[in-house]
């Protein structure tokens, strides 16, 4: 026999395999507002829940200030989901309520077929995840009331005069990247 036939069959076979799994996925829908075609037996999935852990002046001098902020998201769902990117925003509200104060993203969306070396988060069902980021802000000689809040908050810890605004969106779907939608949680939190 042609040995070529068998290769031929192998990667034939492979492929019917891999177009198998790539269509197999799981059958959970996310309610969304006016989500009227959803499959009737399909159970839906529950939205994650994020606490803000903690957020606290960790270091403080004259140039610059590092806070570090913490958020808990918790999956109540039996299935796994991959949390993607969490955005947010961090205002402190005795200073301004109208300029932030910084902000940013935790992990990354994945981008083309394949990516390597990703940071995204994969959640298993009913569990949570900490997700934690340091920022540094320079100081600014028209910040002096927002430098003394930081100053105070930094030497008495929770007992400091800070008043914090954060708000922001987190990114997830399913356990399977080639599955199901992407759904959002916004969130928002005073402190």
């Amino acid at each position: 026999m042609n040995p070529k036939i068998f290769v031929f069959a192998a990667v034939l076979g492979l492929g019917a395999i891999l177009g198998a799994i790539l269509l197999a996925g799981p059958t959970m829908v996310a309610p969304t507002p006016g989500n009227s075609n959803v499959a009737t037996n399909a159970p839906t999935i529950e939205l994650l829940e994020v606490e803000l852990a903690e957020i606290s002046v960790t270091k403080i001098n004259e140039r610059s200030a590092t806070i570090e902020i913490a958020f808990e998201i918790f999956n109540p769902n039996p299935r796994a989901v991959i949390v993607q990117t969490m955005d947010y925003n961090l205002f402190e509200t005795g200073f301004s309520s109208s300029e932030q104060l910084a902000g940013g993203t935790i992990g990354s969306r994945p981008e083309g077929m394949v990516e390597f070396g990703s940071n995204y988060y994969t959640l298993l069902g009913d569990n949570s995840i900490v997700l934690k980021k340091k920022m540094t802000i320079k100081n600014t000689a028209t910040s002096s009331e927002l430098w003394d809040s930081l100053k105070s908050e930094y030497e008495n810890g929770e007992s400091g005069s800070a008043k914090w605004w954060v708000y922001g969106t987190v990114y997830f779907n399913l356990s399977s990247m080639t599955s199901g939608q992407e759904n959002t949680v916004s969130f928002e939190f005073f402190r």
